[in-house]
């Protein structure tokens, strides 16, 4: 199991942590379901004709099914891989899907760059050499993902979950990265 955020000591004063969240995804999950099956119905009853179920039936299916799915999502071992990502002066700490943290000084990082992946949301992190990176603390279950880039290796990270959300991470790295 990785290290919470709150195990690691912040390299800088200014640091400012992005996590995942259970309970946002449930409500977005819960929300987008729920939607999706309250206009579903009707449409499903214009093509295939009146089922003779109550608005009242259709919107308490609607629910049920939305909260065990979310529920259900939620509480499942994808879920439940916690991602952090702290980003201070001291440079960019992650934590990925249940990784050990490693901290990455800035002047380690060639490159950061958030993208979407389907309905996902992926951070890669392109790295000026492997051999600079810095675990936080201990021996664990090892680093965050790799992947190979045109640019080089890159940390990955699923920021499908984090909190605040990937527009918040997105400006406050260009702010560091500016800086």
């Amino acid at each position: 199991m990785s290290l919470a955020p709150e195990q690691v000591e912040a390299p800088a004063d200014d640091a400012v942590l992005f996590r995942s969240s259970p309970a946002r995804t449930f409500v977005m999950l819960f929300v987008t379901l729920l939607v999706t099956c309250l206009v579903s119905a009707p449409l499903v009853s214009v093509f295939v004709g009146h089922l003779g179920d109550s608005r009242l039936s259709t919107s308490v299916q609607a629910v049920v099914i939305a909260a065990l799915a979310a529920g259900g999502y939620v509480l499942s071992s994808r879920a439940a891989l916690a991602t952090w990502v702290r980003i201070s002066a001291g440079g960019l700490e992650l934590a990925a899907q249940g990784s050990d943290p490693v901290l990455l000084a800035w002047s380690d990082v060639r490159s950061v760059v958030i993208r979407r992946t389907g309905m996902r949301t992926v951070l890669d992190v392109t790295l000026v050499d492997l051999d600079r990176v810095h675990p936080v603390q201990g021996d664990g279950p090892g680093w965050p993902t790799i992947t190979e880039t045109p640019a080089g290796p890159a940390f990955t990270a699923d920021l499908t979950q984090v909190w605040p959300g990937p527009r918040a991470l997105r400006r406050e790295l260009a702010r560091r990265m500016t800086a």
